[in-house]
């Protein structure tokens, strides 16, 4: 495995996207374990676009402008559910005040279907790694294969490690943020304008 591969990969992994978004507001809100599944869920939604890369799949998005389109509005669609969400104190972004062991494990749930799909429906996610892995893979390899899942599986180490340290980075200063009504106040709305952001980006996407 190349050094020019994992610096690659590191600065891929720790600029900032919908995944690290939402793995830090996780943390702010609902603390470090919390953060922690959801750094877990968005490292599960990278699984479909690698597999998708790997069998050739995320070909079709790249010459099929409905099925990239369709993944993209779908996606758009989520991030400005989010935005709404946030602003509202549910779901997303809602300080975790919930008791017992049953309600914990239905919002550690929500967490990681909330971050796989936020990774899920994003086309372009696909054709990076169909355009980003096979550089990686040794010309005169046979079976390019296991290269292949040894890079995926090294770029998702990666991404888990790096969005636990956002996550445990943010939830350090939650006592700071949940005891000042302003102060949380103006943090949803900034997390809700980043997903806005976020949204916007992914719109004017082009395959």
């Amino acid at each position: 495995m190349s050094v020019e591969f994992l610096i690659t990969a590191f600065i891929i992994v720790v600029s900032p996207g919908t995944g690290a978004v939402y793995t830090v507001g996780t943390g702010l809100t609902r603390g470090f374990r919390m953060s922690v599944v959801a750094a877990f869920g968005c490292t599960l939604g990278i699984v479909p676009h690698l597999a998708a890369a790997i069998a050739g799949l995320a070909a079709i998005l790249h010459t099929s402008a409905l099925a990239f389109e369709s993944f993209k509005w779908a996606g758009v669609a989520y991030l400005l559910f989010l935005a709404w969400q946030t602003l509202h104190e549910k779901g997303a972004m809602k300080i975790d005040t919930e008791g017992g062991s049953q309600a914990k494990e239905r919002s550690a749930v929500r967490v990681v279907w909330t971050a796989i799909l936020l990774n899920f429906l994003n086309p372009k996610l696909s054709m990076f790694f169909l355009a980003f892995l096979p550089q990686f893979v040794p010309a005169d390899s046979t079976n390019s294969l296991p290269h292949m899942l040894e890079l995926s599986a090294v770029f998702m180490i990666m991404t888990f490690v790096v969005f636990v340290i956002y996550g445990a980075f943010a939830a350090a200063v939650r006592d700071h943020i949940i005891t000042r009504p302003k102060v949380l106040a103006w943090m949803r709305r900034t997390f809700a304008v980043a997903f806005v952001g976020l949204g916007v980006q992914l719109a004017l996407a082009s395959r």
